[in-house]
Parts: C-alpha cells; sequence; structure tokens
C-alpha cells in the first residue's frame, strides 16, 4: 500500500453527492451510492475495502464530517465498523424499531393492487436495510398481508401453496407477477387515456354533461304533459231573462243556434214599417 494514491478525479466522484447529517437525508442511500462507486475500484495489493475505509471521510460534509473527526482513534479498523457507526449515528434504534414493527404489521390496503402493495413493502424493507429479518419472515409477512383473492392468484403463479416453497423461489415469482401487473395497469390506463382524448374531454367532464342532458330531458318532458284543465264553472248570461246558457231558449241542447242577428233584423224591419222608428227589440235594449 506504499504506492497506493488517491487520484483527483476519485476524490471528484465522491465528493458527487456528499452526506451532509440532515434529518430528511437517506444514509442508507449514501451508502449503496459510495459502494456503487467503489466496487470496481482495483488496485494491486490493495484490498477494496482499505480503499473505502480512505475515500468515504470524503463523502462527508458538515455535521456528518464533523461527526466522524470526534470518533475516537483507533475505534474503526473495518469498513463493517464503519458503517455500523454510520447507521447507529444517523439511524437511531428507535427508528429502526418503529419501522421493523412497520414491516411486521404490513397489510394490503383495501384499494391497493398486487403491485402497488409488493412495491410499498419492498419500500418499507429498502427503508431499512439492517431490519434483520429472513426471506422466509419476508414472505410469510407478505403473502399473509394478502387480501384472499390476491393469495389464491399468487398461489396459482408457484403452483400450489406458497409457503410451501422456497422463499427466495416465491419472491422471485412475486417479483415478476407484480411487474406483469403492473404492465397490464399502464396499459388500461394509457386505453382510457387515449378514449378521453380522442373525445376531447374528460370522464369527469363527461359524467357531468350526461347530468345535465339528463336534467334538460327532465324538464322537456315536463313541459310537454297535458296541462291540468281547469273546470269550467257554469256562466250565467243575462239577456232578458236569468238563465243558464244551457237552458237558453236560443240553443238546442249543446248546440247553440246564432240566429239573434236574424231576429233583430226582423224585428226592427217590421216595427219601422209600422212607423216606430224608436222601437228597440227587448233582447236589444238589454244588450245595449
Amino acid at each position: 500500500m506504499d504506492n497506493f494514491e488517491l487520484k483527483h478525479g476519485l476524490l471528484t466522484l465522491v465528493q458527487n453527492k456528499p452526506f451532509l447529517g440532515l434529518d430528511k437525508e437517506d444514509h442508507h442511500a449514501h451508502i449503496r451510492y459510495f459502494n456503487k462507486i467503489t466496487s470496481t475500484l482495483k488496485f494491486p495489493n490493495v484490498p477494496n475495502t482499505s480503499i473505502k475505509l480512505m475515500l468515504f471521510p470524503f463523502s462527508l460534509e458538515e455535521a456528518a464530517r464533523i461527526w466522524l473527526e470526534k470518533e475516537p482513534p483507533r475505534s474503526i479498523f473495518t469498513w463493517d465498523d464503519l458503517v455500523s457507526k454510520f447507521i447507529n449515528q444517523f439511524f437511531p434504534p428507535s427508528k429502526t424499531t418503529n419501522l421493523r414493527n412497520e414491516i411486521t404489521s404490513f397489510q394490503q390496503r383495501f384499494d391497493e393492487s398486487f403491485s402497488e402493495a409488493w412495491d410499498r413493502f419492498k419500500d418499507l424493507l429498502r427503508a431499512c436495510p439492517h431490519h434483520g429479518f429472513s426471506e422466509l419472515h419476508q414472505l410469510n409477512t407478505f403473502y399473509n398481508a394478502l387480501n384472499s383473492n390476491d393469495q389464491d392468484s399468487l398461489n396459482i403463479a408457484v403452483g400450489g401453496n406458497c409457503l410451501d416453497k422456497m422463499p427466495r423461489d416465491c419472491l422471485a415469482i412475486i417479483e415478476s407477477k407484480s411487474k406483469v401487473h403492473y404492465s397490464r395497469d399502464k396499459a388500461i390506463v394509457a386505453k382510457v387515456s387515449t378514449s378521453s382524448s380522442t373525445l376531447g374531454v374528460s370522464p369527469d367532464v363527461a359524467e357531468l354533461e350526461d347530468m345535465v342532458r339528463a336534467l334538460l330531458l327532465n324538464k322537456k318532458n315536463q313541459s310537454q304533459a297535458p296541462a291540468t284543465v281547469k273546470a269550467v264553472e257554469e256562466s250565467w248570461v243575462t239577456y232578458g231573462g236569468a238563465h243558464s246558457y244551457r237552458n237558453c231558449p236560443a240553443t238546442d241542447g249543446n248546440v247553440y243556434r246564432d240566429n239573434i242577428k236574424e231576429y233583430v233584423s226582423q224585428a226592427a224591419a217590421v216595427n219601422y214599417n209600422q212607423g216606430n222608428t224608436g222601437y228597440r227589440p227587448p233582447m236589444v235594449a238589454n244588450q245595449i
């Protein structure tokens, strides 16, 4: 290791995404990123873990760098020691306990698909890589958290009871099954989106238009319905005597004979010829 030297380009690479020690930062993600960068480094007669020990301090800034500098001398001998101390510092045991409880009590939501449930379960495992649960425990937890339909579907996919199979094989089948379901869901969503865009309206707008159209149709039907006919009250007309229209001498039952003008003209002609120019028939007098 006497001839080992950290190149400037390598230091720049690990400093590209420094860990600052903030609450919102994902320290596990930082470890994964750092391992990804340094895992391919090869130097003659230099173990890869030694390279990581030398490079890791350059990936820290601010509070995280201050923490490492305060560590007692000779308290870190291996890469595993450094990772353990780093996790315990920025991932306290209380947080680990809470995440472990979330994993153990995991349940599929009523509106959650198989793929969505599996993705959420993996997110919990990823958030706490040091959870310590075996593959068998992970399989049992996830399988028992599924609804009966998804359990039956998974059993069919593995060719029997899922819990009777090898945990690693079942987990691989679950991963494949989730990807198939996810691709189908995307296809359905794409089809719906295409139909909506073709019509030029969203499903919500289309539904609203249907409601308005139904209301207008109902209103139109009401306006075309037969109007309620108010009963016609019997009216009394007085002209020469008090009697109803039905009993009027000038009517024959329900048939009205309009001979009033003829009667008046004849009576007037008779009296005029007799020299009584001021005479008016009783019916005409009453009308005036």
